[in-house]
């Protein structure tokens, strides 16, 4: 079993773990009816993309 020559510092644990964080989703509103959802996708609320509407959504 391979084992560890050093102990890894702190400094070389907080290094590699520099990229793991959790960003923020990138919402806008839409621009037909004002929800908030996510970029690139069709509106849950109105089934809009890009100023038409896509798909019919039951009210």
């Amino acid at each position: 079993m391979a084992v560890p020559k050093q102990k890894t510092t702190k400094h070389n644990t907080l290094t590699r773990r520099s990229h793991d964080a959790v960003e923020p989703v990138a919402s806008i509103n839409c621009p037909k009816c004002g929800a908030v959802k996510l970029s690139h996708t069709v509106c849950p609320k109105c089934g809009a993309y890009k100023d038409k509407t896509v798909i019919a959504v039951k009210k």
